[in-house]
């Protein structure tokens, strides 16, 4: 647990400084369950999604803020969940509770290709990651490449990118879920390849 918390601490710097690409690792690892602690007021899966992806902008802009005192999902657990009680007052809904509290949402089993990586410094300090994605998403089919880079890129919501593409939102949806399909492979790949070459070494 204070593996974790050390690395958290470590990308959260560097974001501080201007990394963002620490950053997106800190959304790969905890995307889940912050969909899971917004889940606990909505229940719409496309809201959801907004939703997330509002909390980790309003993270982002916030993080110069963040001093550690507690840690990095906590602090996020609190935008989280002020960010969908703000959504359902400003749809004129009273926020409902509907389960899980922080120690609940902790227990959401993290992503098998983040869950054990917590030194990704190897990562970052060569720019292998930034380089593999920009290849990956290159590499990716137009319509697959113009949906993900819409969506997580230019913060376009479903219903633009629908407009924008002249496609209908279920098939934006598929789009962008099959790209990260394969970013995140890639992903799972670049990390698993930087562990066992650390591994190696201690050897």
């Amino acid at each position: 647990m204070e593996q974790t918390a050390n690395a958290d601490l470590m990308l959260v710097q560097r974001a501080q400084n201007g990394d963002s690409r620490a950053f997106d690792l800190l959304v790969l690892k905890y995307q889940h369950k912050v969909a899971s602690v917004i889940a606990k007021y909505v229940s719409e899966q496309d809201i959801i999604e907004d939703l997330v992806q509002d909390s980790f902008i309003k993270a982002y802009r916030a993080i110069g803020g963040f001093r550690g005192e507690a840690g990095f999902f906590t602090w996020m657990y609190r935008i989280a969940t002020n960010t969908a009680k703000n959504h359902l007052e400003s749809m004129g809904r009273k926020p409902s509770y509907r389960g899980r509290d922080i120690d609940e949402v902790v227990k959401v089993e993290t992503p098998e290709r983040l869950r054990d990586y917590d030194t990704p410094d190897n990562l970052l300090a060569k720019s292998q990651l930034d380089m593999r994605l920009q290849e990956t998403i290159a590499g990716l089919p137009e319509d697959l490449r113009v949906a993900i880079t819409l969506r997580e890129f230019e913060d376009r919501s479903y219903q633009e990118i629908s407009d924008i593409m002249d496609t209908p939102i279920g098939t934006v949806r598929s789009r962008i879920f099959r790209a990260r399909e394969v970013i995140e492979s890639e992903l799972k790949q670049l990390m698993s390849g930087a562990n066992r070459t650390e591994a190696s070494h201690v050897v």
